[in-house]
């Protein structure tokens, strides 16, 4: 389905973040939609954003998705959400646990209530793919957010109302990234790696509002979309980024995996893939979405997983990339 973004009135909760910044320029500059509404807890954020972006379609609001009167005046006569506020750091939100669910799983459905009763038409929630099998608390609490955003279409009824999730990778450009830490260590002339076998998925920021937008675009309500992104070796990124500096392996830290999955074998039962992405269907017995998604079933065992991707960037790749992502 196509949509008319010039018409349209954009929330994007955690909206000063990397990617909230990132689809708000990306919006502004492509889609040119009526109004984007800022809505995020940290007003020194909001301040430096307001700095980079003149643009009078952009308004701000000071909030917290913990409060659910808040995100009402915020939401409403809006037509499409991006909800992208999240506690995201794993050793953070293991130290703050019930913070994180407080932030990830009741806020998101703090916004997903309101997005309901305001009549918000389309709404996505980011997700990672820390969501798929997580072994921390951060990974547990986004898989919850999805689970939450999929199973929430059965709330809409005979409204028009649509809901779905994108989950992807690690990105390039966000701060706080791997990409920043080894840039920080380079001048000591030793980096730290807590694994040399670690694999990793990698996506740039335009990749992702560009697979954000589509996804909206296209989604009936439910769905998980997931790129087809390529993977690449730590190992080689300290090589594109630092090369001349030594490995120290300090070991696995908790919470962390060796290989990222982004689907794991029981989903890929409910999944169709297409060209460019997977699509993990809902599997209520109503939903009569399946049709829209022109594309075949993985194999019986399928996983998508860092390590066993078919596509791979090599030393050359990442340092482009990196170049080209301004780090």
């Amino acid at each position: 389905m196509t949509i008319n973004w010039s018409e349209k009135k954009i929330l994007i909760t955690g909206g000063t973040g990397s990617f909230g910044q990132a689809f708000t320029r990306y919006a502004l500059q492509h889609l040119k939609p009526k109004v984007i509404r800022i809505f995020s807890r940290d007003e020194l954020k909001q301040a430096e954003m307001k700095e980079k972006f003149d643009d009078p379609r952009l308004r701000y609001f000071i909030g917290n998705v913990q409060d659910s009167e808040r995100l009402q005046r915020a939401i409403r006569g809006v037509d499409i959400i991006i909800h992208a506020a999240a506690m995201k750091r794993i050793e953070v939100c293991e130290y703050n646990p019930f913070e994180a669910v407080k932030t990830n799983i009741i806020g998101t459905q703090n916004v997903i209530n309101q997005a309901i009763d305001c009549g918000v038409e389309r709404l996505i929630s980011i997700s990672t793919d820390k969501a798929a099998n997580p072994i921390n608390l951060y990974g547990a609490t986004k898989l919850c957010q999805e689970k939450i955003t999929v199973q929430s279409n059965s709330y809409v009824g005979p409204k028009q109302n649509r809901l779905a999730c994108v989950r992807y990778g690690n990105v390039v450009g966000s701060r706080g990234s791997v990409v920043q830490v080894f840039q920080a260590q380079k001048d000591s002339g030793e980096v730290t790696l807590t694994d040399d076998r670690m694999t990793r998925f990698w996506i740039t920021l335009d990749q992702a509002c560009r697979f954000v937008q589509h996804s909206i675009e296209i989604m009936m309500g439910g769905e998980i979309f997931v790129p087809k992104i390529p993977s690449m070796k730590v190992t080689d990124l300290i090589k594109a980024i630092c090369p001349d500096s030594k490995i120290k392996i300090v070991g696995i830290r908790p919470g962390e995996k060796l290989h990222e999955v982004m689907i794991t074998e029981d989903e890929a039962r409910q999944t169709v893939e297409m060209d460019d992405r997977f699509v993990i269907l809902p599997s209520f017995p109503w939903w009569g979405g399946k049709k829209n998604y022109q594309g075949s079933p993985p194999k019986e065992g399928f996983r998508y997983t860092s390590e066993n991707n078919s596509e791979w960037l090599k030393v050359e790749d990442l340092r482009k990339l990196i170049d080209e992502s301004n780090l």
